[in-house]
């Protein structure tokens, strides 16, 4: 090894991983002294698709070593983990064990930028409010990248491409914040902070704190926008404040200095030079009293990075439902049908509840529990639903949380007789509404995934028939 070589890990090759490795390969490339190897726990030969992304790695210079629970041997100059990779994961036991500095991706790029990035993260609710924030900021003509955990965009890759000029609007998780040290947004946005990962974290206390290192960095200059009807994000205004940032407090119900929330029937939001009246809720096309919220935290965010009051205005009425969350998915014999696959902890289909006034709902829940209780989900459901249908690998689990509650449940193996099963018990007027509270990984590849199979059910139903 010549003087001054890095030696860099990745763990992981997945999205987050194939980023960091691919930059730092280019790196190399560009004749810097780097030396790129990547590990990943899961084996090759299961996996055709972890395979190739192995051999091209390999092909363009990187070692690669799949299905191994160990590091090679370091010293390491920087270790990257994908966020998929828990604490407890024997990869990431055995890197930590080296001494090397473990990082993600997304400090990854942050390291890298040269344009400002505007961070969102919260258990619910980060990936509208991501996509609203970049839609306002186009719509005021600033160059926002949208990135992290949201697409198919790395913080790095857009790190590496964007000019200085432009916004980095990041979704980062829990997950990608928790192994960040240095990691400064610009603006960072705290939505809320309920129970979620608990498999993954370790604990509620750990999942806070880990969603609380958005700002950790953060100083004078900066700011933070916490949305404080959420308990436990308004937890950690206090810690927000010690760090110098500029904290603006996002209410629904009530208007703090230099915050926002509905003033008069208005989103508000109070800038140093006076508060700027924006729109009516009744305005926007996203549903629900969260969406409020979200609206709130995205325009002050827009504000905060420059976009003008018109701009805002103009995008906060235009902006549609992303998909997978309280997304139309179509009507049939006079049932509505809504994809809210992404809801996949009990507190987003609480939620989601609030955006459907009093029309009759049938509520889809099922998938792979991340050990959060469904008691207080089953007896929400049960005083504003009509109907439950349970299926999934969690089904025991919602039948005991619905033993004993006054209402229709039917109980399923799988989403599609789920499908099926609401259908057989839906009449005109009423709302089918898939808002799982847990993980898709029973059936699906992801939320998306099983998002996208619903919404092809709905469009193959026959029509005219009726239900």
């Amino acid at each position: 090894m010549g003087e001054g070589l890095q030696r860099i890990l990745v763990l992981g090759l997945g999205m987050s991983g194939m980023a960091a490795a691919r930059y730092e390969l280019s790196r190399a490339s560009s004749g810097e002294g780097v030396l790129v190897t990547v590990v990943d726990e899961r084996g090759g030969s299961e996996d055709a698709s972890l395979a190739s992304r192995a051999r091209d790695l390999r092909d363009e210079g990187a070692d690669v070593f799949l299905g191994v629970t160990g590091v090679p041997d370091g010293p390491w100059d920087l270790v990257v983990a994908s966020p998929g990779i828990p604490p407890h994961a024997a990869v990431m036991l055995s890197a930590k064990a080296t001494g090397a500095s473990v990082i993600s991706e997304v400090e990854l790029g942050w390291l890298i930028a040269c344009a400002p990035i505007a961070a969102v993260t919260g258990t619910n609710g980060k990936t509208t409010v991501t996509a609203l924030l970049a839609h306002l900021l186009r719509g005021g003509g600033i160059d926002a990248r949208v990135c992290g955990n949201i697409g198919e965009t790395s913080v790095v890759e857009a790190a590496a491409s964007a000019p200085e000029r432009a916004v980095l609007v990041a979704e980062v998780s829990s997950f990608q914040l928790a192994l960040t040290d240095r990691f400064r947004p610009k603006v960072a946005v705290l939505l809320n902070i309920t129970p979620d990962h608990l498999d993954w974290h370790g604990s509620r206390e750990a999942y806070g704190a880990d969603k609380a290192k958005v700002f950790a960095n953060m100083g004078p200059g900066d700011t933070v926008i916490i949305d404080i009807d959420d308990p436990g994000s308004a937890a950690k205004v206090g810690a927000a404040e010690a760090t110098g940032a500029t904290v603006a407090r996002v209410s629904r119900v009530a208007l703090r200095p230099g915050g926002a929330s509905v003033v008069d029937g208005v989103l508000t939001v109070e800038r140093p030079d006076g508060p700027v009246a924006l729109v009516a809720p009744g305005e926007l096309r996203i549903r629900g009293d969260h969406n409020v919220s979200n609206a709130l935290a995205a325009a002050t965010a827009a504000l905060a990075l420059g976009a003008g009051s018109d701009a805002v205005r103009r995008g906060l009425t235009s902006f549609e439902p992303v998909e997978h969350r309280l997304e139309p998915a179509g009507e049939v014999g006079g049932v509505r049908f809504v994809n809210d696959s992404k809801a996949t902890n009990p507190d987003a289909v609480l939620k989601a509840l609030t955006a459907f006034c009093d029309e009759p709902l049938i509520v889809l829940l099922g998938g792979r529990n991340k050990h959060n209780d469904l008691g207080p989900l089953a007896r929400a459901v049960a005083a504003r639903a009509k109907a439950a249908v349970l299926f999934g690998e969690c089904l025991p689990e919602l039948h005991e949380a619905f033993s004993g509650l006054s209402m229709t449940t039917v109980e399923v193996p799988t989403m599609s007789q789920a499908v099926m099963a609401a259908t057989r018990i839906a009449v005109p007027g009423d709302v089918v509404l898939l808002s799982p509270a847990n993980a898709s990984f029973d059936e699906f590849r992801s939320y998306g995934h099983r998002g996208c199979e619903f919404k092809r059910m709905v469009h193959e139903m026959p029509r005219g028939s009726g239900t």
